[in-house]
């Protein structure tokens, strides 16, 4: 069974510099790295976290090989805009349920969320979550908190809207 890190999309710059919440997720995939992986990265493009003309997983991808990891190791981008579109994407992309063992990667604050919509989406896949310390600003932390909290709610209350 092949294991595969996804490493979930964050924000970048309007220059491409990747944002502090990418760098602790791609530093959290660096840290757990070995041969018996391989990688993908999510995240295309958007208002809310990527504006520029590549996609932030072009900019996630950069990154590894900057750090030492071979690019045959690593999957083409997975362009999403969006949690739920990661979710269909890696669904599209890994198609065979049982031929991958996915280990998703995401921040301490967005985890319950992902936990919720990748349940959903990707029934019967054999997935294991990473929860990644944040080391954004306290401030940054608890907005970020409570936006998640919200959207957790809806989910909740409204199920998963796709």
């Amino acid at each position: 069974m092949q294991k595969v890190i996804v490493v979930l999309g964050s924000e970048n710059s309007p220059s491409g510099e990747l944002g502090r919440i990418a760098k602790d997720r791609l530093n959290k995939c660096l840290d757990i790295f070995s041969d018996s992986y391989v990688i993908a990265c999510t995240g295309g493009f958007g208002k809310h976290f990527n504006t520029t003309t590549k996609s932030h997983a072009h900019y996630a991808i950069e990154y590894l090989k900057e750090k030492g990891i071979s690019e045959e190791v690593i999957f083409r981008p997975l362009l999403s805009g969006h949690t739920v579109e990661d979710a269909f994407k890696i669904k599209e992309f890994f198609g065979v349920i049982n031929e991958f063992e996915l280990l998703v990667l995401s921040s301490d604050f967005h985890l319950e969320r992902v936990k919720l919509i990748f349940k959903e989406v990707l029934k019967g896949y054999n997935i294991k979550f990473i929860s990644v310390k944040s080391s954004l600003p306290l401030e940054e932390f608890n907005n970020r908190v409570a936006h998640e909290k919200k959207a957790v709610q809806t989910i909740v209350e409204n199920g998963l809207y796709y």
